[in-house]
Parts: C-alpha cells; sequence; structure tokens
C-alpha cells in the first residue's frame, strides 16, 4: 500500500470482482468500484440488468465491510469492462493505488492479467487481493 505523509490520507481505488476487499487500510479512503461484470450469454443479449443489480450488491457489501473497520469509503457500480471502470473512476477519484479484490479461486491468469494491463495504462501501483498481506 502506499504511503502517506503526515495528515494526508491515501486514496485507493478498490475493484471489486468479487467481496475479497482487505479490512484493514488505516489512513486510506477508498473508491469501491464493482464492474457490472456480465457473463456468457447475457453480455450478448445485452441483458445487463441483473449485472448492475449483482454489481450495486457487491459495492454495498464492500463499502459495508469497510467502515466497520473504521475505513472511509464509498461505492459505485462500473463498466463491465473492469479496465474501463477503473479509467472512469480516476477521472473523478485521485488514486494514489489500485487493488484489484477477487477471490483467490477466481482465474489467476485474468486477474494478472488485469493487474498488469491497469499497471501499464494507468502508471499507478496496482496489487490484488489475496496476493499481499492488504486483509487481517
Amino acid at each position: 500500500m502506499a504511503a502517506a505523509g503526515p495528515n494526508q490520507a491515501v486514496h485507493a481505488l478498490i475493484i471489486a470482482l468479487d467481496n475479497e476487499v482487505p479490512a484493514q487500510m488505516p489512513g486510506t479512503e477508498v473508491l469501491v468500484v464493482a464492474p457490472a461484470l456480465n457473463p456468457g450469454l447475457r453480455r450478448w443479449f445485452s441483458d445487463e440488468d441483473r449485472a448492475r443489480r449483482d454489481a450495486k450488491e457487491r459495492a454495498a457489501s464492500s463499502v459495508q465491510h469497510l467502515k466497520r473497520h473504521g475505513v472511509h469509503a464509498e461505492g459505485r457500480v462500473g463498466d463491465s469492462d473492469p479496465l474501463l471502470a477503473i479509467a472512469d473512476a480516476l477521472a473523478t477519484f485521485p488514486a494514489d493505488e489500485i487493488v484489484i479484490a477477487a477471490r483467490p479461486e477466481r482465474s489467476s491468469t485474468l486477474v494478472d492479467d488485469l493487474v498488469a494491463r491497469a499497471h501499464a495504462r494507468f502508471a499507478l501501483p496496482v496489487s490484488r487481493t489475496g496476493r499481499l498481506p492488504l486483509a487481517a
């Protein structure tokens, strides 16, 4: 996690692919963005309602979890493409770091690819939950 100076909060952008968010992020202001992930045939039929509803629940749950641990957090639903969701969020949120929140059993190749692409595109530190000691 990036270090903040005295009286300066770190701003972390969490991309919540799952409900696997770090619990302890002292001195951090967090924006949780839950991409409206739309698997398989639903994407082809533009059936976005369920994906947006699931993303809204994932964002709310993640924010509630962080707030229970004393972290200032807000949440929103993002684009179905996590990279576009990051770009949209960075337009309004001054992130110092990006955290990709995904359960360990989620495809490592897909998440690692997202981490690499986000780091290359946004030139910010990018990590993945489950890979770094962020959670208690």
